[in-house]
This record gives structure tokens, C-alpha cells and sequence, in this order.
């Protein structure tokens, strides 16, 4: 027994400690490749070659670049930089923001827990390709679609459901398969065990596994890829990726929004894993380059990934057609499949493209598993305790509840956090500075604009009534709060002091981003750290935000032709679950505190102290100095001793 003990500890050992005993990663490269295998994915070698398949052309990389480096990358700075500073998962994170915000780091948690639930079957569907790979010839020769649907798939078409004339719904869609799918049952079951041996020590075994998830894709992909060029007509499909120009497509919507979903649900901001796993970091990291090393790695993995799919729609012959557009599952289980069948050493590739699929499905289970992980231990129960979809309908529950969780529950919550941390942080200081009226008006017309504007542009269907409604409101409402608002006793920094007027709109404005900023980099810039820019908090409180609500307004319109279908109405309303969580937690701010030790409500509740930076974790002495009467020199620091 002793023997095995200690074969188990050299193979997966117990995670290092920081100084504050919360366990730590090996080393900085094993975080970022955790990281980096919760964000590449199966998202990245099927859906973006789906994406810019159907929005072909040089043309995809404007909105594209423009939405990694306005959307995606700050959420994802904001997610590292709160895990890392606050020392606990999503919802001591959000705790620490506010009392009341901790709903949206439960949302968060949901929203990973729940794509857990469906990811694990897309898996079990690429398992069980893998296994048929062994066999020769391939048994979806000539019957790629047959194979897919009937024998891997497996589930009983529905019967369709209709509407009245008056539009309401005369019978809803009728799913008669309700038995299990023994083989997705076998390896769900397969890939769960496996996960949990890849988390069970936590991140001491995490991150040496990743070095294994993370390497070997890379290195399949580059051989997948200069296999792909290698086939006859390859240069026809990658033309279609590198080699047209389309500028028409740039005025219409449909590629803008399709880029922007691309970077979102590539990086996989709003799952809770990231800050998760920079909770393990040291307190000190430099979160800034880590964001934009994992940020940035990810699009260049999927960008090249894609040479190796575009190569295989050229030797295939296939052609954009806006009436059929390319589905991620079209690509990994109908077109690769059907190239590969095609080439010398047929076994080979399908062995290798599937492997591949499965360790970076592999890597991203794991990583979507840990915010719920990380919320237990990091509670005061689970210091007691250690740490240790498959019907015959169950693809059309998939697809729903994965539509409506991507595009409803997981923009609404990522709107959330970039609001809580830019509106609600430290709100007593610029109620104490401005008053409480001015604070509501500007806030009011802030999110009222975006709820109201948007509601108005789908209503109407004239986008500009909309976008004309929300800009009036948005500026109405301040120029009513500067002027109800009090002169603050602090000066804005810069020439935001120079005016009275500018020095109300600084505070009503820019204030809880900016002092989140500063107190963020008490922690994240310290020594030759990149600190995070000023300019930060502003693109996420009038850059991101807005983006984000109009792409989430886009999935009510896209229910009302589905309200027949009883999948999607299941999925439409679990999204909903997430808004449930934010607003009652809002409520009722202490419903949620057994999953905050005592050591963190201790030093949650910041005092109103204007214009000061405040270290969060060993910030006791400066807390206590803060319980005074806020009457602190603009830009004075307070921070703990203790580095």
C-alpha cells in the first residue's frame, strides 16, 4: 500500500502552497496552458472553420481582431485580475467587488457547470469515432451523414409540431426516443473518470497534465495541417480563407456578430475558470501578460488550426452557400471524415483528427469543472471534505440547451460582471462624493439606454430609432446628474479636476473602473509587472457592455420561432436561471455567504474612503485606518505591509 501511495504522489502530486497556505501552481507555464486548455478547445478546429467558412474572406479579420482586443481580452483580464488579487473562486471574487454581486459569480459557475452537462456528449460522439477509426475500411465510407445521425448519434427523429394561423402554437414538436444510447452512456461515464483523474489533486496533478492536453494538439494540429495542404486542390479552400476579399459583407451585421460570438466562446470568458484557476496563482503574477499571452495564443491556434479544415474543403470542392451554411458538427463529423476516407492511410488520420479532438475536449471538461470545484473547497464546508445527456433525444436537448446557454445566459452574465465591476465597485465613494441622486440618474440612464434602446430597435425593427433613443436617453441623464450632483471634495485626476462640471462626470463616469484599476494593481503590477492600463475599465463600461447587451437582445427574437419545440424551451428557461441567481443574490446579499470563509467577509466590506488605493488581502490595518472620515489627499495609497 505504501508503494502505491508513493507512486501515486510522484505521478500526481499534492499542489504546492503559497504563503498563504492556498495551494499553488508548479510554475507559471503550467497556468497558462491550464488556462490556455480551458479556452482551445473543440471551438477552436470546428466552429471557427464553420464560422469563416460561411463569412469567407480577408474581410472576417477586421471585426474579428477588433473583438479580441475590445471584448475579449479585457473580460478576460478582468477574470484572471479578480481571481488572482481576491485569492478565491467566482464567488469570493464578487464578494469582493460587493456584498451583493456575489449572484453573478454564481452565474458564472452555472454557466460552466451546465456546458459541462452537453460538452461531455459531444465527446462521447467524437469516442466513439475514435474507436471506429481502428477499423478497416472505415465504417462511414460512402455513409458519412447515415453514420453520424443513425449509428453514432442514434437518436429517433422528432415529429415537427405546428402553429395556428393567429401564430399561437397548435401542437409542440414530439420527441418519441427517450432510451439511453448505451455507447454515449458507456463513455460519458469514460470521459467523466478520466476528468476526475486529471483534477483530483488539484492544481499540483492539473498542471502537469496539461503539458500533455496542450502539447500534443499542437504538435497533431501542425502535422494535420501540412497534411491538408498536401492534398490535391488544397490551395482552392485556403484561397477561400486568405484569399478573397468581400467588402459588402462588412456592412451587413451577420459577420460582426458571428466574430464576436467566435471570440467569446473561444477564449471562454464567463465559465468561471479562469478565475479559478489565477486564484492558484501567486499573488503577485503578472496577470496582464498572462491575459494577453492566452488571449492572443488562443486566436493564433485557431487561425492556423483552420488551414488544416480549409485544406480539406478545397480537395473536396466545397463552396460557401449562404441557404446551407457550415455547422461546427458538419465539420468534425460529416467533412473531415469524408477527406479523410479519401487519402492513403485512411486509419491513421481519422486516429490522429479524433485524438486530437478528444485531449482538447479533455482539457476544456476539466477546466469548466473547476469554478464549481474551486466554489466548494474555498468554502467553509469543503474544508471538511477532499477534493476528489445520453437518450435516444438526447442531440436535439444538446443543441437547444446549448444555443440558448451560449447566446442568452452567457452574454447576459459576462454584461453583469463588466457592469458590477465598473458601476458597483466602491459606489460609496461616489454616492459620499456626488450624492446618491446624481449616482441614480447617470446609472439609470446608463442601463436604461441600453434596455430601452434596444427593445425599441427590435420593436420597430429600425436599428437607428433604437441606437438614436439610447444615446438620447444616455446623455439626457447625465447632463441631468451633473447638474443635480454635489461639487466632490476630491479632485479628479488630470484636467478631469481643471472643472466643475468635469470633475462630476469623472466621478459619475469613470470612477469605480478607475479605482478598481488601482486597486487591482496593488497586486498584479508589482516589480517589473505590466500594470493594467487606465483605459481599461473605460472600453469595458462603454465599449464592452453595450456590445455585449446588443448581441444578447438577439436571442429573444431567435426563441419566438422555436416556442414550439419543448428542448428549447427547456434551454430558453435554465438560461434564464442565471438572471434568477444575479438579481436574487442582489436582494438578498447574504443567501449565498456559506460559500465565503469568515477571513474573507472579515475584509469584504471597504469603507468610504474617495480617491484611495486599497491592498485587498492583507488590507486589515488599512481598513482600519479607512473607518475614519474618507478625508484622504487625491491618489494617497493604502496597502498592506506585507508583500
Amino acid at each position: 500500500m505504501n508503494a502505491l501511495k508513493k507512486a501515486v504522489n510522484i505521478f500526481a502530486p499534492a499542489a504546492e502552497k503559497s504563503e498563504d497556505g492556498r495551494d499553488k501552481w508548479s510554475s507559471r507555464p503550467a497556468f497558462v496552458l491550464a488556462a490556455m486548455g480551458g479556452a482551445v478547445g473543440l471551438g477552436n478546429l470546428l466552429r471557427y472553420p464553420s464560422i469563416v467558412f460561411n463569412n469567407n474572406g480577408l474581410q472576417w479579420f477586421i471585426p474579428y481582431f477588433i473583438a479580441l482586443f475590445f471584448l475579449g481580452i479585457p473580460v478576460l483580464l478582468l477574470e484572471i485580475s479578480i481571481g488572482q488579487a481576491y485569492r478565491g473562486g467566482c464567488i469570493i471574487a464578487y464578494d469582493h467587488i460587493n456584498m451583493r454581486t456575489k449572484g453573478v459569480g454564481l452565474a458564472v459557475i452555472f454557466n460552466g457547470y451546465v456546458v459541462t452537462t452537453y460538452y461531455v456528449p459531444i465527446l462521447c460522439f467524437v469516442m466513439n469515432y475514435f474507436r471506429n477509426s481502428f477499423t478497416s475500411p472505415l465504417p462511414w465510407t460512402g455513409r458519412g451523414s447515415d453514420f453520424y445521425m443513425d449509428d453514432v448519434v442514434a437518436n429517433v427523429d422528432p415529429i415537427p409540431g405546428s402553429y395556428n394561423d393567429d401564430g399561437s402554437v397548435a401542437s409542440y414538436v414530439n420527441y418519441p426516443g427517450t432510451a439511453t444510447v448505451p455507447e454515449t452512456a458507456g463513455w460519458a461515464a469514460f470521459i467523466f473518470f478520466v476528468v476526475w483523474l486529471c483534477m483530483f489533486k488539484g492544481v499540483g496533478l492539473t498542471g502537469r497534465v496539461v503539458y500533455f492536453t496542450m502539447g500534443i494538439p499542437i504538435v497533431t494540429v501542425i502535422v494535420l495541417i501540412g497534411r491538408a495542404g498536401a492534398l490535391p486542390n488544397a490551395i482552392d479552400g485556403i484561397k477561400l480563407y486568405m484569399g478573397v476579399w468581400h467588402n459588402e459583407k462588412l456592412a451587413g451585421p451577420k459577420i460582426w456578430q458571428e466574430a464576436l460570438g467566435q471570440i467569446f466562446f473561444s477564449i471562454g470568458v464567463g465559465f468561471g475558470y479562469f478565475t479559478s484557476y489565477a486564484s492558484y496563482n501567486s499573488e503577485y503574477a503578472n496577470a496582464v501578460q498572462d491575459a494577453l499571452i492566452i488571449g492572443c495564443s488562443n486566436s493564433l491556434f485557431e487561425i492556423f488550426a483552420a488551414f488544416a479544415v480549409f485544406g480539406v474543403v478545397g480537395f473536396l470542392g466545397r463552396r460557401p452557400d449562404p441557404e446551407n451554411p457550415l455547422s461546427s458538427f458538419q465539420v468534425g463529423f460529416l467533412t473531415y471524415p469524408e477527406a479523410v476516407v479519401q487519402m492513403p492511410g485512411a486509419n491513421f488520420w481519422a486516429v490522429l483528427f479524433f485524438f486530437t479532438l478528444m485531449l482538447l475536449g479533455i482539457s476544456s471538461s476539466f477546466a469548466l469543472l473547476e469554478s464549481i470545484v474551486t466554489m466548494i473547497t474555498d468554502s467553509p464546508m469543503g474544508k471538511k471534505v477532499s477534493r476528489p445527456i445520453i437518450s435516444t433525444f438526447g442531440f436535439y436537448l444538446l443543441d437547444a440547451v446549448d444555443t440558448w446557454i451560449n447566446y442568452l445566459a452567457l452574454f447576459f452574465v459576462v454584461w453583469c460582471e463588466v457592469v458590477s465591476v465598473t458601476m458597483i465597485y466602491r459606489y460609496k465613494d461616489v454616492v459620499n462624493q456626488v450624492g446618491l441622486p446624481a449616482f441614480l440618474v447617470f446609472n439609470g440612464g446608463y442601463v436604461g439606454a441600453q434596455i430601452f434602446g434596444l427593445a425599441i430597435a427590435h420593436a420597430t425593427d429600425i436599428p437607428g430609432a433604437g441606437a438614436g433613443f439610447a444615446f438620447g436617453l444616455f446623455f439626457m441623464c447625465l447632463a441631468i446628474s451633473l447638474f443635480v450632483a454635489r461639487t466632490p471634495d476630491s479632485i479628479a485626476p488630470r484636467f478631469w479636476g481643471g472643472n466643475v462640471f468635469l470633475n462630476r462626470m469623472w466621478w459619475l463616469c469613470f470612477y469605480s473602473g478607475n479605482q478598481l484599476t488601482r486597486d487591482l494593481n496593488v497586486h498584479v503590477a508589482i516589480g517589473n509587472n505590466w500594470a493594467i492600463p487606465m483605459l481599461w475599465a473605460p472600453i469595458l463600461r462603454f465599449i464592452s457592455a453595450p456590445i455585449l447587451a446588443i448581441v444578447f437582445s438577439f436571442a429573444y427574437p431567435a426563441f419566438h420561432p422555436k416556442r414550439n419545440d419543448p428542448t428549447h424551451i427547456f434551454g430558453f428557461a435554465i438560461s434564464h436561471l442565471v438572471m434568477v441567481f444575479v438579481v436574487g443574490v442582489l436582494v438578498v446579499p447574504k443567501s449565498l455567504d456559506v460559500f465565503v470563509p469568515e477571513t474573507h467577509r472579515e475584509i469584504r466590506d471597504i469603507p468610504t474612503i474617495p480617491n484611495v488605493t486599497i491592498g485587498t488581502t492583507q488590507g486589515e490595518e488599512s481598513m482600519e485606518n479607512g473607518e475614519m472620515d474618507g478625508s484622504y489627499s487625491p491618489g494617497q495609497n493604502v496597502m498592506s505591509t506585507e508583500k
